[in-house]
């Protein structure tokens, strides 16, 4: 028999996944709410068994006020990968990315109507993680879980945000992803296709050919690259592995035998 304390869980994403995998070696995950429709059969097993406890990461989902009701007074734990208040909204990580951080936060906070407004359980920062999407997405939610598998269920009391310190950020959308290096330094190209891997992919063009660029990095002095993008600062980003639309991935040495001639 199971004796561990049981969770509903709501997530979809990288985030989730990653989440998900720590919490259920702690926890029995009783259902996992992917969709809308999924919190009618969470407010079924939340009134059966009171006693489950909420815990989201990167849903996507408004939940209403009614359902986050059946989860007090603890309420349903969100972890939001930002240093709430900053980074309120859609993005937080791709945002951070963008903006130049170094360093990435991640927080447990109480879900309420606000988005991403409630009152916080627990933040940290992490440091000298590499610059790279997916190792982002691991290292936070993978540090969040975890101090709810501490924690839950003897949880400190919250502490409220500075909603005055707010700061937000917006959904990624597909005209994000084409690569403007007419205009933006080589540290700025480089983040976005960090930032936009997966969705809303970066894209350039070749030889008139649309590439999805998966792997890069800024040229360093004195070195040379077989394939690069030069930007609006003089300095270049060479291109380490890309994928031809409709193709196949490759390296850019094979891009450029193939269709550098």
């Amino acid at each position: 028999m199971d004796n561990r304390d049981k969770i509903i869980f709501f997530g979809n994403g990288m985030l989730a996944d990653y989440a998900l995998d720590v919490l259920k070696q702690k926890f029995e995950v009783v259902f996992h709410a992917k969709t809308r429709d999924d919190l009618e059969e969470v407010c079924r097993i939340k009134r059966e068994e009171p006693k489950i406890h909420g815990v989201l990461a990167s849903f996507g989902v408004l939940i209403k006020p009614e359902v986050l009701e059946l989860f007090e007074p603890e309420g349903i734990l969100n972890i939001h990968p930002s240093l709430l208040p900053a980074y309120r909204g859609a993005s937080p990580i791709e945002s951070a990315i963008l903006d130049g951080n170094s360093d990435f936060s991640v927080s447990i906070m109480k879900l309420v109507k606000e988005m991403d407004a409630g009152p916080i359980y627990y933040q940290t920062t992490l440091t000298d993680l590499p610059l790279c999407k997916n190792d982002i997405y691991r290292a936070l939610a993978e540090t969040g879980a975890e101090w709810i598998a501490d924690n839950l269920p003897n949880l400190p009391k919250p502490v409220s945000q500075d909603d005055s310190k707010a700061t937000f950020c917006g959904k990624l959308v597909k005209s994000m992803g084409t690569l403007t290096p007419e205009t933006d330094t080589a540290e700025q190209i480089f983040r976005k296709i960090v930032a936009y891997q997966g969705f809303p992919k970066p894209k350039y063009a070749f030889f008139g050919i649309s590439c999805i660029i998966l792997e890069a990095h800024i040229l360093k002095q004195g070195e040379t690259a077989v394939l690069s993008i030069p930007c609006a600062d003089g300095a270049l980003v060479a291109i380490d592995r890309l994928q031809p639309e409709g193709r196949k991935a490759m390296d850019a040495k094979a891009f450029i035998n193939g269709y550098g001639k």
